[in-house]
């Protein structure tokens, strides 16, 4: 995520949105009302033009604490925080494959929940622990490369699905130009 915010285009502003304090779902807590780091969480997604999530791989897929996050995300009344935000994925592991199948995982949960994922390519880091120095600055610049080209679709992706949005709510906003029929 770092170097994702060193090497973002002009314009891409990348913002943490920490998921650790997270506490696990369950919809009796949900109930009673979202605790205070859920609704944050959620005001965050919301807010977002877009989400990028950097994951690991752990036992061929996510870790728990994202599953948490993707499961919060998804609930809201009425509407999720996840639903139609557009998404793009980066991983990095010491394994041969990187995040292929955790990258794998998370596709196939984003789209239960209707999150607008971005199609490959994605950055699948593997062998991370080669790729970055002691600071943990990615030294790697072919993966450099990849992740930078990954970053400017990103933002030309979110540029297009914002303009679609404001035009569609352009449409359906009566205005002098347009006639109501009855």
């Amino acid at each position: 995520m770092q170097a994702a915010r060193q090497l973002a285009p002009e314009g891409m502003t990348i913002a943490p949105i920490e998921v650790g304090e997270l506490p696990f779902y369950s919809a009796d807590v949900e109930a009673e009302g979202d605790p205070a780091s859920v609704a944050a969480f959620k005001a965050s997604v919301l807010e977002a033009d877009g989400v990028l999530i950097a994951t690991p791989e752990y036992n061929d897929g996510i870790p728990a604490v994202l599953t948490n996050a993707i499961d919060w995300g998804s609930r809201f009344p009425g509407r999720s925080p996840l639903a139609g935000k557009p998404v793009a994925l980066m991983g990095a592991s010491p394994s041969q494959v990187g995040t292929a199948r955790a990258q794998l995982h998370l596709r196939q949960l984003l789209g239960h929940v209707h999150a607008r994922t971005l199609p490959p390519p994605e950055l699948l880091l593997a062998k991370a622990h080669e790729k970055f120095d002691s600071a943990l600055r990615l030294t790697d610049e072919g993966a450099r490369h990849v992740l930078t080209a990954l970053l400017e679709r990103f933002a030309r992706w979110m540029a297009r699905e914002r303009a679609i949005a404001e035009g569609e709510q352009a449409l359906a906003t009566p205005g002098p130009h347009r006639r109501r029929s009855t």
